[in-house]
């Protein structure tokens, strides 16, 4: 399978990377973390590690580390805005199990 992007969040990822001048596109994995187990870990991709998978959404290059890739396989990641000040990556994922309340972490 793969971890994707929607469209909306590839032209966002696009325009971060534009603006900040250097990376190779999105880095998303997982950590241990808040009630539920884990938390999503989000950050540019400027190098490569052994064991990285890559996969390209529209043009935007997609980095998850191996340990990730139990959890977040098959997950899709939108980047929505409902007005100036709430906007934020939306996680699709059919790994996750459960999910706390304040919807930090999740449980596969």
């Amino acid at each position: 399978m793969a971890v994707t992007l929607t469209e909306a969040a590839a032209r966002h990822v696009a325009d971060m990377i534009e603006k900040r001048g250097h990376g190779l596109g999105l880095r998303v994995g997982t950590k241990k973390s808040g009630c539920s187990g884990f938390a999503y870990d989000v950050d540019y991709a400027d190098s490569l590690d052994g064991g990285d998978q890559i996969f390209e959404s529209f043009g935007v290059k997609v980095v998850v580390d191996e340990a990730s890739m139990e959890h977040i396989d098959g997950m899709e990641i939108d980047f929505v805005k409902s007005n100036l000040l709430n906007q934020g990556f939306e996680f699709k994922n059919p790994r996750a199990k459960d999910q706390c309340g304040c919807g930090e972490s999740f449980s596969v």
